[in-house]
């Protein structure tokens, strides 16, 4: 019998991993007011370094040469800090017009992404590394042959930052369930990063804001939605307070 743990081993044929990487920077963060009444989300310092910044660095880490990043508000702060990263291309999938949600803005920024799986990325999701590293054991767990996304997770217990009961089961070959439900608390909970075939938003709206849950419930219902497991402690910087809480732990 196969179990989650085992899910999460590398893949018995090697896998080439996604070298390019959509970064979802471009909400308000409205949790985050007043810090973001003058500034976006992504640039907010935590324990010195921005998060954008945070995020990249890691990307770089994991391989990434290319990083797509969406931007709204305060969108030429953005475009300007982003100007100064040279160490991997950046390029900027504009939102001024108008927020398009999770799922409406990876599918904009389709073109600059190409056809080959991506990493995706939200900025507000930082963690101290335990075993092995994050990002690694995501490639890891990444099969294309089995697996249509893989969502990197954490356990309940293990972070900080957890919001409601709301999250994932995973069963013992690795594949997840979504629960929204307001009285059962799940296992796991999504990190904001993971690897997907850009082709699962085929059919779905060329424009105009979509979220990405249908998404993951339609590759749920088709067995193709999988779960990574990270070891490390993992904070989400939603709200000032968490901003605070993760610079306690950064420095």
């Amino acid at each position: 019998m196969t179990t989650a743990a085992q899910a999460a081993s590398p893949a018995a044929v090697p896998v080439t991993a996604p070298t390019t990487a959509m970064v979802l920077a471009a909400g308000l963060g409205t949790r985050m007011r007043p810090l973001t009444e003058t500034m976006p989300k992504a640039l907010i310092p935590v324990a010195g370094r921005p998060l954008i910044d945070r995020v990249l660095d890691k990307l770089v880490e994991a391989g990434i040469k290319r990083a797509v990043v969406n931007v709204h508000h305060f969108a030429d702060q953005m475009e300007a800090h982003l100007l100064r990263r040279s160490d991997l291309e950046v390029l900027i999938s504009d939102e001024r017009d108008a927020l398009l949600d999770s799922g409406g803005g990876i599918q904009r920024a389709r073109e600059k992404l190409g056809s080959e799986p991506i990493l995706l990325a939200n900025i507000d999701s930082l963690w101290l590394e335990q075993g092995e590293p994050a990002l690694e054991k995501l490639k890891s767990c990444w099969d294309p042959e089995r697996m249509d996304l893989v969502l990197m997770l954490v356990k309940r217990g293990n972070g900080i930052g957890f919001e409601g009961p709301q999250g994932f089961f995973m069963d013992e070959a690795g594949r997840l369930t979504h629960s929204t439900a307001p009285d059962v608390v799940t296992p796991y909970a999504n990190v904001g990063f993971g690897i997907m075939k850009p082709q699962v938003l085929d059919g779905q709206p060329t424009s105009g804001p979509f979220k990405i849950q249908p998404v993951w419930h339609r590759l749920q219902a088709e067995g193709r939605l999988f779960g990574c497991v990270m070891d490390a402690f993992w904070m989400h910087v939603g709200d000032p307070g968490a901003r605070d809480a993760a610079e306690a732990r950064l420095s």
